[in-house]
């Protein structure tokens, strides 16, 4: 019998240097502009994106709730990740907030190659 096992990379645990991008929701731009800010000023990302208007529903103390949110999306290094989450989880208004990291796999060289350097100066 042949098993074959295929390699995830896992966010947060892969090189320092791997870029990715933080998803973000929050209740409304008023804290999605004081979190992005937040991130920028203390450079812990290159950049934030704001996505106003989306219509979220979800499970909340057992009842399906509806509401509009905002998604942000910042790009960062995998090295400053926990950073990124623990800051956003001190500035966020919800119990628990949606903070979760993604690997950028490939993209635009110099763009990439910027994130680095924003985040690293």
């Amino acid at each position: 019998m042949l098993f074959l096992i295929q390699a995830f990379d896992i966010p947060g645990q892969g090189s320092d240097m791997e870029k990715i991008v933080i998803y973000i929701t929050v209740g409304n731009i008023e804290e999605a502009k004081k979190i992005g800010r937040k991130l920028l000023e203390e450079r812990l990302v290159a950049c934030v994106n704001m996505i106003d208007g989306m219509q979220s529903m979800y499970w909340w103390h057992d009842a399906i709730q509806e509401d509009m949110e905002v998604i942000l999306i910042a790009k960062t290094t995998n090295a400053l990740a926990a950073k990124v989450i623990n800051q956003v989880t001190a500035l966020h208004s919800y119990e628990i907030p949606c903070i979760v990291s993604l690997p950028i796999k490939d993209g635009n060289p110099a763009f990439l190659e910027w994130i680095e350097k924003e985040v690293t100066e």
